[in-house]
């Protein structure tokens, strides 16, 4: 199977299992391809409904945190229902082959509780606090779909405001509040510079062409410049696309950052 390697310098290569960006490089076209043709070979839909915690809209009286704390974890560690209970589990270390690096929602006696990248959406666990390092980021994506918009806030203040290409009614962009789990080289130019790739789910797809997932992107445009426009468009499987300009102003937001996608 082909591999894609982060563009960090130094990082180790990563097997992109997406489905914008799908585990076989050869497939992403298929999965990203425009929302109102039918996406190559086939798709398993989902059949369970997974529940979210309430997002809104950004407006004008939204307050926006400054910042959000975030776990870089020490390998695989336990997790935990409760703090102080038993551990019912462990959260992987790595994802993709990514370093996971996960919001902090909460702390309590000596426990975080920490948002997740795998599935289901918003899943949560509470780890040991020295299971992690801690740092934050300013940054927060808030991607609005009934406005076809993406938005950029740093340290509470908006700083970009751009139109983009969101899923279908067959295949809509799930809403939810999710983050930036890793960047990933682009399979070819029209993903644009780079892909960011999220802990976002599909709702509609539980497995694009067996790779095992269905995870949610942001990347270039893959010719719908036009369609995307100033004012946004319906043009995807589930993806987020960006125009090329807009997309460059995202590679300053790290992995662990927060992504809210809202209605």
């Amino acid at each position: 199977m082909p591999w894609n390697k982060d563009p960090r310098p130094g990082a180790r290569p990563v097997r992109i299992a997406v489905w914008s960006v799908v585990v076989i490089v050869s497939l992403l076209a298929a999965s990203c391809s425009s929302g109102t043709g039918s996406a190559a070979g086939p798709v398993a839909r989902s059949t369970t409904t997974e529940q979210h915690r309430v997002v809104v809209a950004p407006s004008s009286t939204t307050t926006v945190p400054a910042s959000t704390v975030v776990a870089a974890l020490h390998g695989t560690v336990a997790r935990y229902a409760t703090p102080g209970g038993t551990p019912d589990g462990t959260v992987p270390g790595t994802w993709y082959g990514s370093a996971s690096i996960l919001p902090v929602l909460a702390e309590e006696s000596g426990y975080l509780e920490v948002r997740l990248a795998q599935r289901p959406n918003n899943s949560t666990a509470w780890i040991q606090q020295g299971s992690a390092t801690l740092s934050s980021t300013p940054y927060r994506i808030v991607v609005d779909l009934g406005q076809r918009r993406l938005h950029l806030y740093d340290a509470g203040t908006e700083v970009m405001n751009a139109p983009a290409g969101i899923g279908t009614t067959r295949d809509p962009t799930p809403t939810g509040n999710f983050f930036v789990a890793f960047f990933a080289a682009p399979p070819s130019s029209g993903y644009g510079a780079f892909v960011i790739v999220t802990s976002g789910h599909s709702n509609a797809i539980s497995d694009f062409e067996e790779s095992g997932d269905a995870v949610v992107a942001i990347h270039g445009p893959l010719g719908a410049d036009r369609a995307i426009g100033t004012t946004g468009a319906q043009v995807s499987h589930g993806c987020v696309r960006l125009h090329e300009s807009d997309l460059v102003q995202l590679r300053r937001v790290p992995a662990g950052s927060p992504v809210d996608i809202v209605q």
